[in-house]
């Protein structure tokens, strides 16, 4: 049975086919480009001159402020230094030197929140790199949509049922998903409840990824509690542990830092500008503004207006960031607001995030391709079948994957290696928001990349060698 995906995402960059803009150093905040005629000059609050879409209305402003100056006081909940490190490596990707594996819950929610919730999701996002690296020959860069992917953009701020009319449900860092008048009303309270599951789920996180949980030579002990391992994992796991021995016998032992501890990063959509604004500092070392409430932040569909507070927000801070684009996206649009966002032009910094029907991509990826290649720009992009074939097609790379997945054993996707059917979606049907491929969905998907992965390399050789 075929495997439906829900949103992906995919990176890429052009090779030289047209001479791209040289990367400059960056330049202070208050020195880039603006979208509109107003002043240039960026500061941390220039957001709340541009109109803001898909935030919440607090009747009690008082004591959103009050949460807004304890978050300001908190520590941060990720580190300049470690956003810059992601987005060097980001750079390699949309050079065709890396691989961008980034993937978690559609939305977060407080009460799934969880060890072995992190664990799982963390666990598969491992599988699935090392069967990526093992097929591409590659690095690959493991981003999570996690601790802090809460807040959703909605199609309408009030719902409506039974003739009771409610705002939207917008996440739970902003009010309940429960349809009664208490739970719906926007409650800054839970930016705070939002702070300190993300500071937690991050501790967790780096625990598994330095603590020896994550070393390769575990390889074939990553293994879900509610999956067996495939025969195609079970088959790469040998031959990693063979390649392990193989390094072993020139010196490269095991406890090398190396074999024993793995990156991670963490990722969501700019959506809470208040909340963002709370968490950003001002980097010591640098002079830089960086959003310190993840290391990557994107900017959606709903939010990317180039005169818009979203889009304002982020061209001050210095994270990488990421552009979700659909088949509506005009191409000189696009162009226009990586230029916004990116004006150094600097490699690693802006991911553009496709999320587009097969048939759709086939037609409109190649004018947004070709625009940004004309304009010389340099950025990473994901997708998976249709977008491989039209990166082929056009020359450019294919630089990495955004997958709204879960390490939990739900039904919200039909196909995989243990078949889902349409009749049982409704056995685990448990997201917040969009469907999300399980880690047996997840894992086979990662397969079929890493054919691709492949091929790629393979025809590469063979031009070299030609």
């Amino acid at each position: 049975m075929a495997l439906i995906i829900p949103s992906i995402t995919t990176a890429f960059h052009h090779p030289n086919t047209g001479k791209p803009r040289s990367a400059k150093p960056n330049a202070p905040p208050s020195a880039t480009s603006s979208p509109s005629s107003k002043s240039n000059r960026w500061s941390i609050e220039s957001w709340k001159s541009r109109k803001a879409s898909q935030l919440p209305e607090y009747p009690d402003k008082t004591r959103l402020e009050s949460v807004l100056k304890t978050l300001e006081s908190f520590p941060p909940i990720v580190c300049a230094g470690e956003a810059r490190s992601l987005e060097e490596r980001l750079g390699q990707a949309a050079l065709g030197n890396a691989f961008l594996l980034q993937g978690g819950d559609c939305a977060e929610s407080f009460k799934e929140f969880s060890a072995n919730n992190i664990k799982n999701t963390f666990t598969a996002l491992l599988q699935m790199g090392a069967v990526l690296m093992f097929g591409g020959h590659m690095p690959v860069i493991k981003v999570g949509r996690i601790a802090g992917q809460f807040a959703k953009p909605r199609s309408h701020t009030f719902e409506e049922k039974d003739g009771v009319k409610l705002p939207s449900y917008r996440g739970d860092n902003v009010n309940g998903d429960a349809f009664d008048e208490k739970t719906r009303l926007p409650d800054p309270q839970r930016m705070i409840r939002a702070y300190t599951q993300c500071a937690a789920t991050l501790n967790f996180l780096r625990a598994l990824a330095t603590g020896g949980y994550a070393a390769m030579q575990r390889v074939t002990q990553w293994n879900l509690d509610f999956t067996e391992q495939c025969d195609r994992y079970r088959e790469l796991a040998n031959r990693v542990d063979e390649a392990l021995g193989f390094m072993g016998a020139f010196g490269h032992t095991p406890d090398h830092l190396v074999m024993t501890t793995r990156e991670f990063w963490t990722s969501h959509e700019c959506l809470l500008l208040p909340y963002e604004q709370a968490l950003t500092r001002k980097d010591s070392t640098s002079g830089l503004y960086y959003d310190c409430s993840a290391h990557m932040l994107w900017v959606g569909e709903r939010t990317r207006q180039l005169d818009g507070a979203h889009v304002e927000f982020l061209r001050g801070v210095s994270n990488p960031l990421g552009i979700k684009v659909s088949d509506k996206m005009d191409p000189n649009e696009l162009v226009n607001l990586i230029d916004i966002l990116n004006p150094q032009n600097k490699p690693g910094r802006i991911t553009v995030i496709t999320r587009m029907a097969a048939e759709n991509m086939r037609v409109k990826l190649p004018y947004l391709i070709r625009a940004v290649r004309g304009a010389g720009q340099i950025v990473t992009w994901a997708e998976v079948k249709a977008f491989f074939d039209v990166h082929d097609e056009e020359g450019s790379y294919a630089g990495g994957v955004h997958l709204e997945m879960t390490g939990q054993n739900v039904t919200e996707c039909v196909g995989g290696s243990q078949p889902v059917t349409y009749n049982g979606l409704s056995r685990r049907y448990h997201t917040h928001c969009d469907p999300r491929l399980n880690a047996s969905q997840s894992l086979e998907l990662s397969f079929i990349i890493a054919e691709r992965l492949q091929k790629r390399r393979i025809a590469s050789q063979r031009t070299t060698l030609s």
